[in-house]
């Protein structure tokens, strides 16, 4: 199947236009892994689609669990990242250990920050969780514009990590 990838959203859409974004998005990515079963292209396509869908999205990609206490580089776009991460570090890191998103304004107020590119200003890390409840993975945004994210961005990143720990946890 071939697909057109979607306008990139500018980071000045208002909430109901941007979740309507995300709604053409999570269609567009719904295609793409229909019939997919490996992991490693899905966090593949996913980082490609959601980074190029967004104009704030500077770092889009994918930190897989290793073992109970690590998280490894997947599949991203953008600069390099962190090869690997503690799960006591780091926004990444709060992500995996609390199962929880962390959606953070300003990264330099973050206690334990990881500055893996000296030009991020703001974050979101979603968490990836098998039905189980176990984390597979994280999925980790960065922008170099400041509180990028929204309460719209948080809704349809978690989404589409829903859909990913449901298809392939």
């Amino acid at each position: 199947m071939v697909t057109r990838m979607l306008d990139p959203a500018p980071s000045n859409l208002d909430e109901p236009a941007r979740r309507a974004h995300y709604d053409a998005v999570q269609r567009q990515l719904d295609a793409l892994l229909e019939g997919e079963d490996d992991w490693v292209a899905a966090m593949a396509t996913v980082a490609c689609e959601l980074h190029h869908a967004f104009d704030a999205f500077h770092w889009t990609g994918f930190y897989r669990a290793l073992g109970e206490r690590t998280l490894v580089i997947g599949p991203y776009q953008g600069g390099h990242g962190c090869l690997r991460i503690d799960l006591d570090r780091g926004v990444c890191g709060a992500a995996a250990r609390l199962r929880a998103t962390q959606r953070v304004d300003d990264v330099s107020a973050f206690p334990g920050h990881i500055a893996c590119s000296a030009t991020t200003r703001s974050e979101i890390v979603v968490p990836v969780l098998r039905p189980d409840g176990t984390v597979l993975a994280v999925l980790d945004v960065d922008s170099d514009l400041p509180a990028a994210f929204t309460a719209a961005d948080q809704d349809g990143l978690e989404a589409v990590c829903a859909e990913l720990g449901r298809r392939y946890g």
